[in-house]
């Protein structure tokens, strides 16, 4: 059960980085950090498969990462994120750092396509909340990632951007090698199971 100082500190973050993405007109500039109960959901995934390896796609400034990381203490795993934006990574692993859970993380600066395409672990937990036109070609190397038989993967924003992730939901849904359910949870969360 995550500590009472790691509780308050990461409430403390969420709400200076929603405060930040309030005045942001540009949604590029904004953080969009995952919803505060949608997190605590993934540490409780986590926790319940015993996750040991943890891939999260779109670090931003870190509040996801580090109820992953958290979690993955938990769990005795490890987290690899990835992020495009150095600035962001670098706050991130501050974050992590601060809370002391910087050795459970694998900060990446890159392009998740070209990670995802030259990865060769599979992981036991994935978070995509990344940019979402991309979505459907990173399923091919996804479904790749993903252990067989129980790896999960978490998609978020399913509800607040139905629109757009849609055409991947269908995707995912025709493969016979995964079965899927949506959450309205946040912003929406699809968890997508191996068979």
């Amino acid at each position: 059960m995550p500590n009472t100082f790691f509780l308050q500190r990461v409430a403390d973050l969420y709400d200076t980085f929603k405060r930040h993405d309030a005045q942001q007109a540009d949604r590029l500039l904004r953080y969009r950090n995952i919803e505060a109960e949608s997190a605590k959901l993934l540490s409780q995934f986590i926790r319940m498969q015993q996750a040991k390896s943890i891939l999260e796609i779109g670090t931003s400034t870190g509040y996801s990462t580090l109820w992953l990381a958290e979690a993955a203490q938990a769990t005795h795993g490890k987290v690899t994120t990835l992020e495009i934006d150095a600035n962001r990574s670098n706050e991130a692993k501050r974050h992590a750092t601060e809370l002391a859970l910087d050795e459970l993380v694998d900060f990446w600066v890159v392009d998740a396509a070209d990670y995802l395409k030259e990865a060769q672990e599979t992981f036991d937990f994935i978070l995509l909340d990344a940019e979402r036109p991309a979505y459907e070609n990173y399923w091919p190397d996804l479904k790749r990632l993903m252990k067989p038989k129980g790896g999960v993967l978490i998609i978020d924003n399913v509800i607040s951007h139905a629109a757009e992730v849609s055409s991947f939901l269908s995707l995912i849904k025709k493969d016979e090698n995964f079965m899927s359910s949506i959450l309205p949870v946040g912003a929406g969360l699809c968890i997508v199971v191996a068979r």
